[in-house]
Parts: C-alpha cells; structure tokens; sequence
C-alpha cells in the first residue's frame, strides 16, 4: 500500500509539475513540499486541501490516508497497539458508521415509557395555547431551573435562587465568581436562543451549534467560544477518551448527517438522547461540551412538542447521568442513558400539567 509521501510525490510528476509549479498551483512552499514527499512532515489540513486541488485528486480519499498515518504514528510503538486499534476501531463505528446509535429493538421497559410520554405530551398540547401571563411565568420558572441545574452539573455553584437572581434582577452575589455569574448569564441567553431557533423551525446544523456554544463561553474564553477544539482533551474521572483534534471535523461532519438520516425514523426522545450524547462523546469543544450538548437535546424535544427536560444536577443524579453516559462511551450500552433522558421528559410534562 503506498504512503502518502508516495502518493502526493507521484500525483504531482503525473501532473508534469515541478517544485516551483506545485507552489504556483497551490501556494504551499516549496521546502514543505519536498519534506510531504519524504516523509519527513505531515502536511496540515489546509495544505493537503491545497495539494489535492493542485493535483486533482479526491480530497476525501486524500485525507482518509491522512488521517490513517496520524493514527498509526500515535500508537504503532504503543504496547498493546492491536488492542488499542481494536477498541479505537469499535468506537469509531458507533459515532460515524452507517448502524452508530440504531437499536435492533428498543427494550420493552424503555417502549413503555416513551408510550406514557406521548399521553403526557397529548394531554399537554390540549392544555393549549396558555395565557400569556401564563405562560411567561412557567417558561421563567422552568428556563431559570434549567440554567441552575445544567450549570450545577458542570460545578457552578448558585443556588436556584441566586439564579434567578443572577439572571431576572441583574443582581451580583457576594462571594461568588465572575465565571459563575457569566455562566448563568451565558447559560439564559442560549435558553433564549434555543427557543429562537425553534420558533424559526430550525434544524441542527454546524452555525446554530456553534452559535450556542459561543454563547455559553462568551466573556469566558473568548478564544475558544464557538470554535471546534485543536488540541487533545480528557474527561475527569471517566474511561471515555475522546477522539483526537484532527478527528473532530469529520466527526461533527457525520454527526450531523446522522443527525437528517434519523430524525424522521427514531422517537424524538430517543433522538435527543442520541443527538446529545453523540455530541458530548465526540468532546468537539475545549468546554461547554456538557451545556451545548443539553441544549442540543432539549432542541430537538422542544422543537418536536415536548417540554424543557431537565437533568438534575444533584451529586446523586449527576453521578448517575455520567456513569449513563459512560455505559453508551465505554460499553455501547445506550439503554440507561434513554432510561434516564426519557425520566427527565417524563417529569418536565408532569410538572408542565401540574402547574396549569
């Protein structure tokens, strides 16, 4: 099988091309070029975008190749490295192949409860339209504990009232951090536009995720709001490791195809469930990654007529939301994370009805 070294220096001879047209047709210097056809340096994305415009090849197949040597050079000396391959190769096909996150069949306990979650979600759709006053005074109530516990989970510290404190009255708590009153501000303004993008029906695409996302990290690090990571993460205290920086574009990619394959085929309750741990699985952000994952859930439930759900962020339930999470990460086990997403949809519409 021949290398990229090889492929990119006998595309550009094909071609007829010398050094010095090569860095006309592709504007990559020339003395890069020479070490791409060495093997002495990988090129960058961008320059391997402008190698396969230069030489007319296939920039998809160009990159696959790519990112093959990447991953080869990471483990190749690795003990375990067939291991390390096998699990990698495992994990790959859950979050970007053709079968990633389709059940051959939904448990019966699960099928259960998305049946008690359709009534719910009828009785609730006959309950309205709601008065105005009404209805402004549940959305207050429900978006301020949506902000308190998506942020408690992530380690901020208000309190619900201070919360709303923060968020309602424009009022500074004693004794706690900058971060954490931007992050209730920020965490407000993306519930705000959430809701925006679904009175516009709008779908998930790359723009509206990266708009929420810069919202929840605006005024906090500016430097990564709304922009894909570059560098290598880890999550504390979980088996998961998330894919490599140069992974991530291609799997976002395919997380949003995923995304148009499923939407009219899964329940929408098994589909926010998907679309947010995919999300947090493919760790495509330096922070935030939790936040913008739940928001992307509650805007496919909200946007398919369901409430706001909830997930707690109690050490209890937090606990068990990662170990869910972990289940699908490390064990493609999905069950218990649909168990626990279709537990807060059932909950959201009970209290909905309770308090109309």
């Amino acid at each position: 099988m021949k290398t990229l070294a090889q492929i990119l220096q006998e595309a550009r001879e094909k071609k007829g091309f010398t050094l010095k047209d090569a860095v006309k047709h592709s504007g990559v210097d020339a003395g890069l070029i020479s070490k791409f056809e060495r093997g002495k340096r990988m090129p960058s994305a961008a320059n391997l975008k402008a190698l396969s415009e230069a030489y007319g090849l296939s920039f998809a197949e160009l990159k696959k190749q790519w990112l093959a040597e990447k991953v080869l050079d990471l483990v190749q000396y690795e003990v375990g490295a067939a291991e390390i391959l096998t699990l990698a190769e495992s994990r790959v096909e859950y979050l970007a192949g053709e079968k990633a996150l389709v059940m051959d069949k939904i448990p019966a306990s699960v099928q259960e409860k998305l049946e008690e979650i359709d009534q719910l979600k009828e009785q609730w759709q006959q309950r309205r339209p709601l008065g105005s006053t009404q209805l402004q005074k549940m959305k207050e109530y429900f978006n301020v504990a949506y902000t308190f516990e998506s942020n408690r989970i992530e380690g901020n510290t208000l309190t619900l009232q201070e919360t709303h404190l923060v968020v309602n009255e424009g009022i500074t708590i004693g004794g706690k951090s900058m971060r954490e009153h931007l992050e209730a501000i920020n965490h407000s303004e993306a519930v705000d536009y959430l809701e925006e993008l679904i009175r516009e029906k709008a779908d998930i695409y790359n723009r509206s995720l990266l708009e929420l996302h810069y919202l929840i990290l605006k005024g906090i690090d500016r430097e990564n709001a709304g922009k894909y990571r570059s560098v290598p993460v880890r999550i504390a205290g979980s088996e998961h490791v998330p894919p490599q920086p140069y992974l991530v574009d291609k799997m976002m990619e395919d997380y949003f195809v995923h995304y148009q394959e499923q939407k009219n085929v899964l329940h929408p309750v098994l589909l926010a469930a998907e679309m947010h741990e995919r999300l947090v699985s493919i760790h495509p952000f330096v922070d935030g990654n939790g936040r913008t994952s739940r928001l992307i859930m509650n805007l496919v439930l909200v946007g398919n007529g369901y409430t706001i759900a909830n997930l707690k962020g109690d050490q209890t339930s937090r606990l068990a939301y990662y170990k869910a999470l972990e289940a699908v990460q490390v064990n493609n086990d999905p069950v218990p994370f649909y168990q626990l997403v279709a537990d807060a949809v059932k909950d959201s519409l009970q209290q909905h009805l309770e308090m109309v």
